[in-house]
């Protein structure tokens, strides 16, 4: 239920395996406070790390602080997150670090996280998302040459950032798209329906995101870059290729604020019920809306 956005249908079950008598361990813990951060339910999941200890005398493992983190990074409460990684028993690892970094809230303390991610740099010199989370920052900023400098760390290491991409698996084939993919050889038509998607969310009154577009480049540009994205091709495809009205189910490896915007408004035009799994769980789009209440 955590992975698919179903905060609170997790906590009920919860709440009816505590009742049967069944007693909770540290990994149903760990699974409630993942529900709790994926659907927003900030009181409920201090309740329950609260709780670990208190009622069960459970002491939380630096997995649960993680979770702890998340919750509050996707609520956008940064300085309560910070505050309380500033107290926890523990030295915080990198993950916690980049946790707090990575949260889209985040956004609104750049230089805490330009500070947070050179230290993880530093202390981790080989891991590309260090130096993604950097770039990003830069950009957003906007500081283009520190941006560039990243980029030339990057390349000066051998350290290559991982492409997004999307695959869907219909009939007997799986086909995997990357942004700007033309290797489809039915990519005329792939494009010819994203351009169809685009007409059709503009006239909804969708306005493309493009401040995560993260290059120096025009806001005309930064737009189209963004309906080249692996995802909206995937879903092109998707619209082609299956029966209307039927479910369509992408894996992804990258997340977009943009695409995820998008693929919304696509479920309720096209009247399609788009399943998105990525790196850490299940999105399932449906009449404009999203399971993770974009809490993702």
């Amino acid at each position: 239920m955590a992975l698919h956005g179903r905060g609170l249908e997790a906590v009920a079950l919860f709440e009816e395996m505590r009742r049967a008598g069944v007693v909770p361990d540290s990994v149903a813990f760990l699974c409630m406070l993942a529900a709790c951060s994926h659907s927003g339910l900030v009181e409920e999941g201090k309740h329950y790390f609260n709780s670990m200890e208190k009622d069960y005398a459970i002491a939380p493992k630096i997995e649960h602080y993680g979770c702890m983190v998340d919750l509050l990074s996707r609520a956008g409460l940064t300085e309560q997150a910070l505050e309380f990684i500033n107290t926890m028993p523990m030295v915080p690892n990198p993950v916690i670090w980049r946790t707090l970094v990575s949260s889209p809230h985040a956004q609104a303390h750049l230089l805490l996280g330009e500070r947070v991610t050179t230290d993880l740099i530093k202390a981790e010199p080989m891991q590309e998302a260090n130096y993604v989370m950097l770039g990003s920052i830069y950009a957003k900023l906007p500081d283009w040459k520190r941006k560039t400098g990243v980029r030339e760390a990057m390349r000066k290491k051998g350290i290559k950032k991982i492409p997004g991409s999307t695959m869907i698996e219909l009939g007997d084939g799986i086909y995997e798209f990357v942004a700007g993919d033309k290797s489809h050889k039915e990519h005329s038509q792939i494009y010819e329906m994203v351009e169809e998607m685009e007409r059709k969310m503009r006239a909804a009154g969708y306005v493309s995101t493009t401040t995560n577009v993260l290059l120096d480049i025009e806001e005309e540009d930064k737009e189209g870059a963004l309906n080249k994205h692996s995802e909206k091709l995937a879903i092109a495809f998707a619209l082609l290729k299956t029966n209307p009205r039927s479910t369509i189910r992408i894996v992804k490896n990258l997340v977009c604020v943009d695409c995820h915007s998008a693929t919304k408004l696509i479920s309720l035009i096209y009247n399609r019920q788009i399943v998105v799994r990525d790196r850490n769980r299940f999105h399932h789009f449906k009449d404009g809306f999203c399971s993770c209440n974009d809490f993702w």
